[in-house]
């Protein structure tokens, strides 16, 4: 008997039974047979999912990363074929050397090709290739009672839109076809900077956003007044010189889970302070490698573990334009008062490229991602907190989540109900069932 699953934040505590998909042939009948005795399922990945988006409404799941050969490779046009429990980090390891990259990536590289799609991942390019979903050639899909479908911009096309960012609920996702960009190099030439506060991240992001590929910065969560918001600006552009080899550092590893979280205000306040200082004030130019670069944490094996038996909650809204430096503010000075928070928070602009699916989080705007340790006195901020997104016209992200209200969810996609008509009604997902019923 194989361990249970939980989703990457452990919140909700909800312990699903895997059934593991080691063959493309075996899917179907696997299915079949788990929905014939529970009801219904959800295929899994590699569990990077923070909230309940990743957990089947009857704790059942169809266990897809066995599945993770690649089907075929075209190096002269930067296309690669597998399938769906393919990680990013195993299509960079043979894309790299051959001179691509992942024309999106998220902020791990542990994700499944599977569930990029199913999430319609973004990255610190979005203002320049959009979301994952825009450079997906096709993709096969399993639903229940149908043949193996293939959707593309000119097959399927409805279940294409509704399958990006569709959070599983549409079919099964056995392979999957996409673009990669071409690099020289897998160094990352960067710039970095610290900034005073909110004005300064967004006088800089406006300033070199349109001229570099890559734009995030990192935020002090806990900063106030003339502080508030104040980070650190980092802008980066795969270099033109350097090798193509694979980074392979050696990993760090948390071995056990704490029964506490080690994330206190303590302890927090004391990094974020040392954090900012250590970083220039004028803007110094950087050279790494890719890994430390777009997957800092990944560097950390089971990081997750840090925030105790309790397990922690992620939190990422997006904020339009016209309105995002005032909502980031009050979204700041909110979580100041709190005294809660993360290490890692993170803030970046979204562009205006329009991804293919139905369901897909970014927005022209602004967005705010960190995680909290999960208390009892989570409850009052978030509330908090989705207050002011609603006023500001902005919405959460639903592969994050793990707290927001359904009429809250209803308003800000509303599409949901197209993605509820092409749902295969043999999948369900606790998310789905907590935001729609």
């Amino acid at each position: 008997m194989s361990r249970p699953l939980y989703s990457w934040g452990c919140y909700p505590h909800a312990p699903q039974t895997a059934h593991v998909c080691s063959w493309r042939s075996e899917v179907e009948a696997l299915r079949d047979g788990v929905v014939a005795t529970h009801g219904s399922t959800l295929p899994y990945g590699n569990g990077r999912s923070y909230g309940d988006s990743c957990l089947a409404a009857s704790d059942q799941v169809l266990h897809i990363p066995a599945m993770d050969r690649f089907i075929r490779v075209d190096w002269q046009q930067g296309t690669v074929q597998a399938e769906a429990g393919v990680t990013l980090a195993e299509i960079l390891a043979i894309a790299i050397p051959q001179g691509w990259f992942l024309s999106v990536t998220p902020g791990t590289q542990f994700a499944t090709l599977g569930g990029a799609i199913a999430n319609d991942v973004h990255g610190k390019n979005h203002h320049l290739r959009g979301t994952f979903g825009k450079h997906v050639h096709s993709f096969g899909l399993l639903r229940h009672g149908q043949e193996l479908l293939t959707c593309s911009p000119t097959e399927n096309t409805e279940l294409y839109a509704a399958s990006i960012g569709g959070l599983g609920l549409t079919g099964v996702i056995i392979w999957a076809k996409i673009q990669l960009m071409p690099i020289r190099s897998c160094q990352i030439d960067s710039t970095v900077v610290r900034f005073d506060n909110l004005a300064g991240f967004f006088a800089l992001s406006a300033e070199l956003d349109h001229q570099h590929e890559y734009s995030v910065a990192w935020i002090d969560c806990l900063a106030k007044g003339a502080k508030t918001g104040r980070g650190v600006f980092i802008i980066g552009d795969h270099a033109c010189y350097g090798s193509l080899e694979v980074d392979e550092r050696q990993k760090l590893h948390v071995p056990l889970t704490p029964p506490v979280s080690l994330i206190n205000n303590l302890s927090l306040r004391a990094f974020n302070e040392a954090y900012w200082r250590m970083h220039p004030a004028t803007r110094a130019r950087k050279w790494s490698s890719y890994e430390p670069f777009f997957y800092p944490l990944d560097r950390i094996l089971h990081w997750n573990r840090i925030y105790g038996r309790k397990g922690f909650q992620q939190y990422q809204c997006v904020i339009p334009d016209a309105v995002a430096e005032v909502a980031m503010r009050e979204l700041l000075a909110a979580i100041a008062d709190s005294g809660q928070g993360s290490f890692l928070a993170v803030l970046k602009r979204c562009g205006n490229i329009i991804s293919p699916g139905l369901l897909s989080f970014p927005l022209p705007g602004t967005s705010l991602a960190l995680d909290f340790p999960h208390t009892a006195d989570l409850a009052a901020l978030f509330l908090r907190l989705d207050a002011i997104v609603h006023e500001a016209g902005g919405r959460l992200y639903p592969a994050k989540d793990a707290h927001m209200s359904g009429s809250d969810f209803r308003q800000a996609y509303p599409a949901w109900e197209q993605l509820e008509a092409l749902r295969d009604p043999s999948l369900m997902s606790r998310f789905w069932k907590r935001v729609t019923a």
